[in-house]
């Protein structure tokens, strides 16, 4: 049988179709004025928005009535005490404080930068300083309004919300850390008070939520919610990208862990709660309590919808924490981290805070966490990031190399049967289940198998797909340039698109056609030893298949981090080179047929599935010759 050879003729018809699908992307791009009634539209649409935020706003007006009764509030002004007296009870006596303003306190250490508004007492403004995002732009994980951070209550046959209520700061020294109370007063002795407590160069910080003196004005028997929410920021190029890597994560029933969907609108109703991390893949906000919250709501919505638009945030994060008050008050020690997604930082804090990092379920995530994320930390220790990934894909080629040496003797061993395959096809050409029958006998007798040389690919699967969820995690990675990738963590464009190609992108990176080519050629050297050579008759053109993996590369990892493709191409390069170095320097195909011959002339006694799959043909031969 003539072995069949790729048609290059079929890769130009490819090359063409792709052409001429770009080509009409290009011409049906939409007009100028389709862009302005888009834009006409957005406009009309964000005026909707705005009525309808109005109309909002005046269904609780109870709360614009008490900031404004309290903004400029004056010993004295007994009508306008009276109307706070009626609106809010005790906790009136919160708008006669000097603090009863829209002002904030700032603290901070040599990471963190945070600011306190004296309204609602919760972090305003949360800033990482050694950080800047993909514009040169600082960090920011909270600002502008993008979060808040409400405690519910009911006191006095009142149901309150602390956010538009007004706290009394004061900062102070504890050693070296810094101390923030803010306290929400009914008196001089009868608070609510948050207090958080930064440590020098930590992005965790301890926060608590106390009560005193108000045994007789809390009530304890409705429910009592902390209710948090964040929108996520967007820091990267590629947002779509971003988001993928951007959710929800937590820990709950007793270290069990889960995250809500990434892609979608996400909901879900979780018992025992002990911390929850509002992921935005290299940043984490996170909420952490000693004493786990008995039922929280969790909630995450997707907010891209359109890699080209400029969208500002990633997703809208919530969480509704039902609080359990005790001897009538309430007591909650917390802790709140602002900070890298960053597993080195996560594993010195314990708490399985390394549970938030996307590494892998199950075998995947145990060898990135003892072997892939303590050798390359080591190798970070000393080399640039670019160098430190291949020396990393070095070793572990070399780590792997017995393998691909048993998966290419395999290889060649079907090879050197290949002329006596053909004569039993040949032979038994009008039986198909004769030529299945004789095949595997000869298979058997010089032990060698199909399967013998798909086993050590198997084996090589872990660490790759480890790999795959290492390198997109890998915070060492950001912002770290390398040749013309200016961000290992991101796509490397060496071209910017006129247009958009669906999956594609608007831009060209070169990793991801380097690393195309690279599997190209192995599978152009593997395929055709040992793929097409056992290709069965009415089979799918196995070669066909295996071309694909080139081109989903060079389509899906566009927008990939370039340090994930770098890792691709030369893995590849390494393969194809340890490949050569076999097959011209350490296997004698001669040396290989001599063996067999010697194998198939002793006597092989065969194992229990071979006897059964050889009386099962037996049985099927005897059938068919009956009918």
């Amino acid at each position: 049988m003539e072995q069949k050879k790729f048609d290059f003729n079929s890769l130009i018809g490819f090359v063409l179709i792709g052409g001429i699908l770009i080509w009409m992307l290009y011409l049906n791009k939409p007009s100028e004025e389709e862009i302005q009634a888009e834009k006409a539209k957005t406009e009309a649409a964000a005026k909707g928005e705005a009525a309808a935020n109005e109309k909002k706003s005046e269904e609780i007006s109870l709360s614009e009535a008490t900031s404004d009764t309290m903004n400029g509030l004056k010993p004295g002004d007994s009508l306008a005490m009276e109307q706070l007296k009626n609106k809010l009870g005790s906790f009136a006596y919160s708008g006669t404080l000097p603090s009863a303003t829209d002002e904030s306190t700032v603290f901070e250490n040599d990471v963190l930068y945070l600011k306190v508004s004296n309204k609602g007492g919760y972090i305003s403004e949360a800033r990482l300083k050694n950080f800047t995002k993909f514009d040169s732009i600082p960090v920011y994980l909270i600002k502008d309004g993008n979060a808040s951070f409400n405690l519910q209550f009911s006191a006095e046959n009142r149901t309150l919300n602390s956010q538009d209520l007004y706290f009394e700061p004061t900062l102070s020294k504890n050693g070296e850390d810094q101390v923030l109370s803010m306290k929400l007063k009914t008196s001089e002795n009868g608070y609510i008070e948050y207090r958080y407590t930064l440590h020098p160069g930590e992005y965790m910080m301890d926060f608590s939520i106390n009560s005193q003196g108000l045994d007789n004005i809390l009530s304890t028997s409705t429910p009592m919610y902390l209710d948090s929410q964040l929108k996520g920021y967007r820091h990267a190029k590629s947002i779509s990208y971003e988001n993928r890597y951007t959710r929800l994560t937590y820990e709950y029933d007793g270290e069990k862990h889960s995250k809500l969907s990434a892609g979608s609108d996400d909901t879900e109703v979780e018992k025992d709660v002990a911390w929850m991390n509002f992921r935005q893949h290299f940043f984490s906000s996170m909420l952490l309590t000693d004493t786990p919250f008995k039922e929280v709501t969790l909630s995450s919505e997707n907010l891209v919808h359109d890699e080209e638009i400029d969208t500002v945030y990633t997703k809208k994060y919530g969480a509704k924490i039902l609080l359990e008050p005790k001897g009538g008050g309430i007591s909650y020690d917390m802790n709140m981290y602002y900070g890298p997604s960053d597993y080195q930082i996560f594993k010195k804090y314990g708490r399985n805070l390394d549970e938030a990092m996307p590494l892998g379920w199950g075998i995947f995530g145990v060898i990135n966490k003892y072997l892939i994320i303590p050798l390359f930390a080591f190798l970070t220790d000393f080399l640039p990031a670019g160098i430190a990934i291949i020396v990393l894909t070095i070793l572990i080629k070399l780590l792997l190399s017995p393998v691909q040496y048993k998966q290419y003797l395999s290889q060649a061993k079907m090879k050197v049967l290949k002329p006596e395959m053909d004569e039993i096809k040949e032979k038994y050409k009008d039986n198909k289940l004769k030529i299945q029958q004789e095949t595997m006998k000869l298979q058997n007798s010089a032990g060698a198998s199909p399967l013998k040389g798909c086993l050590p690919a198997i084996l090589q699967i872990p660490v790759f797909y480890a790999l795959f969820t290492f390198f997109p995690s890998a915070f060492d990675l950001r912002q770290k340039s390398f040749l013309w990738a200016d961000d290992l963590s991101s796509y490397d464009s060496i071209a910017e698109l006129p247009f958009h190609i669906p999956f594609y992108g608007s831009h060209v990176s070169l990793f991801p056609i380097l690393a195309s080519i690279a599997i190209f050629i192995y599978m152009m050297m593997t395929t055709g030893q040992s793929m097409q050579q056992n290709q069965q008759p009415g089979m799918p053109n196995m070669k066909f298949i295996m071309y694909l993996s080139p081109l989903f590369m060079l389509i899906f990892f566009n927008n990939y981090a370039s340090g994930l493709s770098l890792y691709y191409f030369i893995s590849n390069l390494i393969t194809i080179g340890i490949m050569l170095v076999i097959k011209n320097f350490i296997i004698d195909e001669d040396k290989i047929h001599a063996k067999i011959q010697v194998k198939k002339a002793k006597p092989k006694k065969q194992n229990k599935f071979q006897r059964k799959m050889a009386e099962m043909m037996e049985q099927a031969e005897e059938q068919k010759k009956k009918k």
